[in-house]
């Protein structure tokens, strides 16, 4: 059925985008779509947000002086508890029932039963076979350090955790630290969520970042996936600490005006079976697509099937389950291109609308995302989502309310390509300021984009972080301060340059990766066979920046000066305004709210007299990035002002600053009226 209220109304955001008007018919079929498919899941009686709570009733919960167990199996034929209570064995007192035909078990015992740490397992049988599996629902997952086995564990300390701090507001623009806390530290180990909030929270603090993003927290067998293939969607990662300790972190970071988001995979899962859910009722079909639509071909995953009713109770559950459980601000959906397509992103290129129209979109799992921020939402209004999409979906970023899919923000992902294709392949004099522009400001009239030169993607082994691509081995002998060497001079200058027209121009949100802030030299590479199963490459080598007499200290500097100056200077409700692009001179200017960005990306040239047309007002210079303190030539003169003067151009009145434009240098104004 579809609901009243949607049907036959054509989606709001078509109206911004004349191109969408062809594909109206479409686009109206897929919010009806995901209309009808609420009204299926709630009966058109309850709300998404009762619904969502399945977390509630599924796993392992104590009630009434009695610990309830539930599983949703319906293949299997028997469901036994496991673990330290009964020497591993499936004993008839631990046997659950099958309670409907829909294939839910049910297991109650007596609270004394199981105590809290205590470890367990599901023992399911089926006809032709059976297998140890961890609970679907399990909050808490942990791997015995001997045989590397996971098990899902009784987590009910004596006392819940006490929240100290409320969470932050949303600022207008995220300026967001993406980090793991795993490789948080500098030593070569594992790290904790304790060593995260205790060190590396107040370096992000004094860095100006407002927002954390969180990589790999929901529990993941193999360190090594980055936490992308997860196999518990309810439990922290556990080789972190408890959830008290993630809790803590999440508290301290609220209490110093930092929102947390999480990175959140529900495009895909883990294919293993003892840790995960491949086989868990002994089919490969339970949350998952049958057959070869089921195994995702590139990595080697299972791919949900978002047309069934329980699968959606599982995963929207597990939206609301973070934001409540955690007080989590939001998350970044991983992976949402594979999810849209049946291609999963690997067909043809988005280079033309058809390629959104042509029956190579997954509905149920634009339907699903549509419900998911519709209840994320409806939780917690303030929380913010954030798509990975590389394709550009129409509608992505509308609201649900305008017909669109309701994400907040969207990832420029096209970006750091475009950052990294110049550096690769193109002269520095030969760069486009046009195409730049165009990337830097490239995205749809609704849609708010999170800007970057590089995250987490960029740095992982095998690929180079932008200081490597800059600089090669230099890094490693010619960043002392007293070392003269042109090619870290190039590397300084535009490692700032990108960083500070990336952030200046962006009109939702600005992401780094921690470390990259001060040109982190080394790249990412989890312990594993290839390299000798080492954590070298898996840490943050802080001491660098820490440095003084090291010019990664001055690029964390500048850094932190730059987010000084944004923070509280959000960016038009259009956009940063371009007052002056000049392919030639490798000159751009623009404007952002009160502040006046100029850049000179020219390799050689520095301009004398450098006219460009500004709004009336007095211009006073607030930070350079050639500035000794930012390891810059201090070329020009600090805390200058300057005036305007009226000139004619091609029989034009126009207000002109005439500004000194050194080489490979950015200048921020701070415009004054009155």
């Amino acid at each position: 059925m579809k609901s009243s209220h949607t049907a036959n109304r054509t989606p709001a955001f078509i109206a911004r985008d004349p191109w969408l008007a062809p594909y109206a018919a479409v686009l109206r079929q897929r919010m009806d779509h995901a209309q009808w498919m609420e009204n299926h899941l709630t009966g058109g009686q309850a709300s998404l947000l009762d619904f969502a709570s399945a977390h509630e009733y599924y796993g392992l919960h104590q009630s009434n002086g009695e610990w309830i167990l539930r599983e949703w199996a319906p293949n299997a034929t028997a469901l036994h508890l496991i673990g330290d209570v009964n020497g591993w064995r499936p004993e008839p007192a631990f046997a659950a029932k099958r309670i409907n035909a829909k294939g839910d078990w049910e297991l109650r015992l007596p609270l004394h039963v199981l105590a809290h740490g205590a470890l367990y397992k599901l023992l399911l049988s089926w006809h032709g076979g059976k297998g140890e599996r961890i609970p679907a629902y399990a909050r808490r997952v942990v791997q015995d350090p001997d045989t590397k086995l996971f098990s899902a564990q009784v987590w009910a300390p004596s006392q819940h955790y006490v929240w100290q701090h409320a969470t932050p507001p949303r600022p207008q623009v995220s300026m967001i630290y993406e980090c793991h806390v795993g490789m948080a530290q500098e030593a070569a180990q594992v790290s904790s969520y304790d060593a995260f909030r205790e060190h590396t929270l107040p370096r992000i603090k004094a860095a100006g970042y407002n927002t954390i993003q969180i990589m790999a927290i929901q529990e993941h067998p193999y360190y090594g996936s980055f936490g992308y293939h997860v196999s518990s969607f309810f439990a922290a990662s556990s080789r972190f600490g408890t959830p008290d300790a993630l809790k803590a972190l999440i508290d301290a970071a609220h209490g110093m005006g930092i929102r947390v988001i999480i990175d959140l995979v529900h495009s895909h899962a883990v294919s293993n079976a003892a840790e995960g859910l491949g086989l868990f009722d002994g089919t490969p079909y339970l949350y998952f697509h049958d057959g070869p639509r089921g195994q995702h071909p590139a990595w080697g995953s299972r791919c949900f099937n978002y047309s069934k009713s329980e699968v959606l109770h599982f995963l929207l559950s597990n939206c609301r389950f973070w934001l409540d459980e955690y007080r989590i601000d939001g998350y970044r959906f991983d992976g949402i291109t594979s999810m849209l397509y049946h291609h999963h992103g690997f067909g043809p290129p988005f280079t033309h609308y058809d390629a959104y129209f042509n029956g190579s979109v997954d509905d149920d799992a634009l339907a699903y995302l549509t419900l998911a921020n519709t209840l994320i939402h409806a939780v917690r209004p303030d929380a913010v989502t954030v798509a990975e999409d590389v394709s550009g979906m129409p509608g992505l970023c509308a609201s649900v309310e305008e017909g669109g899919i309701g994400f907040d923000l969207r990832l420029a992902m096209g970006l750091p390509d475009c950052w990294f294709k110049m550096v690769r392949t193109q002269k520095d004099e030969d760069w486009s300021m046009s195409t730049l522009w165009h990337q830097l400001t490239d995205h749809r009239p609704e849609e708010q984009t999170v800007s970057y030169v590089e995250s987490h993607d960029q740095a992982i082994v095998g690929d180079k972080t932008m200081i490597f691509e800059l600089a090669d081995a230099a890094v490693y002998d010619s960043m002392a301060k007293q070392c003269e060497s042109l090619v870290i001079d190039r590397c300084m200058a535009l490692h700032k340059l990108m960083r500070m027209i990336t952030a200046a121009t962006a009109s939702g949100g600005y992401l780094n990766f921690m470390g990259n802030e001060f040109g982190h030299p080394e790249w990412i590479d989890f312990p594993r066979e290839g390299n000798g199963w080492s954590y070298h490459y898996a840490r943050r080598q802080w001491s660098l920046r820490d440095n003084p007499s090291l010019r990664y200290h001055l690029l964390g500097d500048f850094d932190a000066a730059l987010l000084a100056l944004l923070q509280d200077c959000p960016a038009n409700a259009t956009g940063p305004v371009l007052h002056h692009l000049h392919d030639g001179d490798k000159v751009i200017a623009f404007s952002r709210g009160a502040l006046f960005f100029v850049f000179n990306f020219h390799p050689s040239v520095s301009f004398t007299e450098y006219g460009i047309e500004v709004p009336s007002g007095m211009y006073k210079l607030l930070l350079d990035s050639d500035e000794a303190r930012f390891g810059g030539h201090c070329r020009m003169a600090a805390d200058q002002q300057f005036v305007p003067a009226s000139v004619m151009d091609n029989a034009r009145q126009m207000l002109m600053i005439r500004l000194y434009l050194p080489s490979r240098t950015a200048l921020v104004l701070q415009r004054q009226v009155g």
